[in-house]
């Protein structure tokens, strides 16, 4: 556990008791802080009160008297599409809001690093797609060297319940929106941006407060080194920005698109090999179409961010080459759950919006594609240029007719089930075929998660090719 500083004494409100609340209150507690707790769900308080953690109903009038903060939990909406009540009356009442991503940097760094030969070191990967993958990376590389790392945030553990780290270690943070919006400390030795597309809009009033949340990663704190997808034009934004001119080498551009040119750093993907530049030069080369956990070209992407990641902690291009080699991918996430008679069955659940499900759809050449769910803003034309892949789809969810209307001249079949969808593109699959869950939509309709959708599709694979 990560104890908070500066609140001793205090006076200190966790609205929100999920897996960060609770987290956020216990590290507040060590620190020394007089922790309050609320949250709408009954389950969530009596959890909290079972911890001997203080819960005090922050709704009524009053109840943020005294306060010297009001620590929130990322799912409850601060600005758009309205500010929780809570949130509303801490503004009136002049309470500084905050979140456990804030407390987390403010509270990282103790007096103890003075006996460390090597100060630790944060990496923080924010963006729309491929940040756990490329988070994920990332702390692979680094633990396969052999050195101490840990993996939190969005992934892995909550960030204020990791160990305090030592002499050397390395903490590789996944970031979502949700958290770099409100955090008052943002503070990375090392910030990754890896791609910007429309999701979340209606939590940040649309695409523009949707990038500048994940802007602040690298406004607030300024970061030793920034490392930036520029295959959109928020991400040329972003590095012209970051950059003091053209041969800045604290700026790091990346590419899955093509290649880069110009004086300064850059690592770029190009008909599935890997280059460094820097200085104008040719500095390391990878071929990425042996590395079977890092299929595809938004893979490719995620592994020059790595790849980035972890030069500018010194490791060396065959060390990294080597880590890659070994990393087997993420649950949910192109993964490979299956293959029988020259047809693989691909899991990537973690396709929730448009721009995600094309990059899964660009990895595999004839696909059986199952999709579909709870739709969400910005559309479906982020597909477009991909559906010529598309043997035929089969359409899950609740309103899979309504999403079926956007395919048009795509051959598509309203499955509605899990069970359905599995078994009909099984049946017509052929060899060299790829029948892959990518479904550009939230699960919301029918699971509780992407995780649980993905764990009902690796079901229902296994029935099948077991029947």
């Amino acid at each position: 556990m990560i104890p908070v500083h500066g609140y001793d004494g205090a006076r200190v409100a966790v609205l929100g008791l999920g897996r960060s609340g609770l987290s956020a209150a216990r590290a507040l507690r060590a620190g020394g802080a007089e922790v309050l707790a609320w949250d709408d769900n009954a389950a969530a308080r009596e959890r909290a009160a079972a911890e001997g953690i203080a819960v005090s109903d922050l709704t009524r009038p009053g109840a943020l008297d005294g306060l010297a903060t009001l620590i929130v939990s990322p799912g409850i909406p601060h600005l758009y599409p309205a500010p929780n009540p809570v949130i509303a009356a801490a503004w009136a009442a002049g309470v500084p809001v905050d979140n456990d991503i804030g407390l987390f940097f403010r509270s990282f760094a103790t007096a103890g690093w003075d006996d460390f030969d090597t100060a630790p070191r944060v990496i923080a990967v924010t963006g729309s797609n491929g940040k756990s993958t490329t988070a994920a990376l990332i702390a692979h590389v680094i633990g396969a060297t052999g050195r101490a790392v840990q993996l939190a945030g969005n992934i892995g553990r909550g960030v204020l319940d990791i160990d305090p780290p030592g002499d050397g270690g390395v903490v590789v943070l996944e970031l979502s929106s949700y958290q770099t919006d409100l955090a008052r400390a943002l503070t990375p030795d090392i910030a990754v941006f890896t791609n910007l597309s429309p999701d979340h809009l209606d939590r940040h009033g649309g695409q523009g407060g949707y990038f500048a949340a994940k802007r602040r990663l690298f406004s607030e704190g300024g970061p030793d080194r920034a490392i930036i997808g520029v295959d959109e034009d928020e991400g040329r934004f972003l590095a012209n920005q970051m950059a003091m001119g053209p041969g800045d080498d604290r700026v790091i551009r990346i590419s899955a698109g093509g290649k880069l040119s110009g004086p300064g750093w850059s690592v770029f993907a190009r008909k599935g090999f890997l280059s460094e530049w820097r200085k104008g030069r040719q500095m390391a080369s990878i071929d990425l179409r042996t590395i079977a956990g890092l299929p595809g070209a938004h893979n490719h992407q995620n592994a020059c961010a790595a790849f980035a990641a972890a030069r500018c902690l010194g490791l060396g291009p065959k060390q990294i080459e080597a880590a890659f080699h070994s990393f087997a991918g993420l649950p949910h996430r192109s993964q490979v759950v299956a293959e029988r008679d020259g047809v693989r069955f691909v899991n990537d659940s973690k396709a929730t919006n448009a721009a995600s499900a094309a990059m899964a759809l660009a990895a595999f050449p004839r696909i059986r594609w199952i999709c579909g769910g709870l739709e969400k803003e910005g559309g479906l034309g982020a597909l477009t240029p991909h559906l010529g892949h598309v043997a035929k789809a089969y359409v899950i969810g609740r309103e899979a007719a309504g999403f079926a209307l956007h395919l048009k001249d795509i051959p598509h079949e309203v499955c509605t089930t899990m069970a359905a969808a599995v078994a009909r593109a099984a049946q017509e699959a052929e060899t060299g075929e790829t029948v892959l869950l990518a479904p550009a939509a939230a699960s919301f309709d029918q699971y509780d998660s992407f995780e649980a959708r993905g764990a009902d599709f690796i079901a229902e694979v296994e029935k099948t090719l077991g029947a």
